[in-house]
């Protein structure tokens, strides 16, 4: 295929690159990334998830981890602020009676002091000593997180000396956080995993809706890249970076 070719197939997956929740079906199959990780998320929320704890998940998204426990309604709350999400969550969470509520400052979460035994954060935002306050005695606030060199080989490809958006997250850096908020450390482990793109269109969409990593990412700016990343992929069947994540638990 000629270079106009690609370019048309690309800025398609460009302009159709949105998210719903937190939904990635779009590149399904042409994509893969956390499928092994050296821990199970879910499985260390169970672990300290009993049926009569209440439970808070701050930056739910769309809800869909949050569901997937089946935690008792009942006993459940939840927020997100963006604003899509906020109206997906309006719609799917509260007719079930979870308490959800819209908010996009994780510092100012409107509950009351204590109001929870465990609170969930994963991929989102958060503020440990906010965290501190919202949990009983006892409590523990279990994040997955994002690290600051998450992606990084794949930024430097397409938009070189690109700037780190986060490089305080790190689980050594943020360890002490969670201690100066006045939690003790339960658990604490990091990760780099492959992250993989069999399709030069799936990468496209992926940049645009992680614009946070990819600022100033288009097609038209980085094409030739783009055409750097394809023959890439005609020659060894995948464009290939790492993933970086972290786990904590800690408790109040």
């Amino acid at each position: 295929m000629n270079r106009e070719h690609w370019k048309t197939i690309w800025r398609q997956e460009e302009e159709i690159a949105q998210i719903h929740g937190w939904d990635f079906s779009h590149i399904r199959g042409n994509y893969e990334e956390e499928r092994d990780l050296p821990w199970d998320y879910r499985a260390v929320v169970r672990e300290y998830l009993r049926p009569k704890a209440d439970l808070l998940d701050y930056d739910t998204g769309g809800g869909e981890f949050l569901l997937s426990l089946g935690h008792p309604y009942g006993k459940t709350a939840a927020t997100e602020g963006y604003p899509p999400n906020v109206e997906l969550c309006a719609q799917t969470l509260l007719p079930l009676g979870i308490d959800f509520r819209a908010c996009d400052n994780p510092a100012a979460i409107p509950f009351p002091d204590g109001s929870f035994d465990v609170m969930l954060n994963r991929h989102g935002s958060f503020d440990a000593a906010e965290a501190f306050r919202l949990l009983r005695r006892g409590g523990v606030f279990i994040t997955q997180q994002v690290g600051a060199d998450n992606d990084r080989e794949l930024v430097e490809f397409v938009l070189p000396g690109t700037e780190k958006p986060f490089p305080h997250l790190t689980l050594a850096k943020q360890q002490k956080v969670f201690e100066a908020a006045g939690f003790r450390i339960v658990r604490g482990e990091e990760a780099f995993r492959p992250i993989r793109f069999y399709d030069v269109g799936a990468f496209v969409w992926f940049a645009h809706v992680i614009e946070w990593e990819f600022p100033g990412f288009s097609v038209d700016r980085c094409f030739e890249r783009l055409l750097d990343m394809q023959e890439r992929l005609e020659e060894t069947g995948k464009i290939e970076g790492s993933i970086h994540r972290y786990l904590i638990v800690a408790q109040k």
